[in-house]
C-alpha cells in the first residue's frame, strides 16, 4: 500500500522440485513493478501482472499486462535468478 493506493508488482519464489508445496525461498524485494507510462497509467493505474512466460535457453520472456490496458514483454536471464533470490531470501529471517 502506498499513499496513492495499491501497487501490483511481482516477487520471486522457489519451490521444491519433488514437493512443490514446500517453499524453499521467497524474495524480500520486488523483481518487477509498474514503472513505464503504459504500466502506471491506464484503465487501472500502477498495475503489472503476468500473463504467461516462455524460456529459450537462458532467456526468459514474461508477457505482462500494464495498467489493465496493454500487454507488454519483459525479459530476464534465468541464470541470474538463483543468485538474486539467494541474496534476497526472506525465509532466512523467518
Amino acid at each position: 500500500m502506498t499513499a496513492s493506493g495499491c501497487l501490483y508488482r511481482l516477487g520471486l519464489g522457489l519451490l521444491d522440485l519433488q514437493d512443490p508445496t514446500r517453499l524453499i525461498a521467497r524474495s524480500d524485494e520486488w523483481v518487477f513493478a509498474p514503472q513505464e507510462d503504459y504500466e502506471t497509467g491506464g484503465d487501472v493505474d500502477k498495475v503489472v501482472f503476468p500473463c504467461g512466460w516462455v524460456t529459450d535457453g537462458n532467456d526468459l520472456r514474461l508477457y505482462h499486462g500494464g495498467a489493465d490496458k496493454r500487454i507488454a514483454l519483459a525479459t530476464a536471464r534465468v541464470s541470474e535468478m538463483p543468485d538474486w533470490l539467494d541474496k534476497h531470501n526472506r525465509l532466512e529471517w523467518e
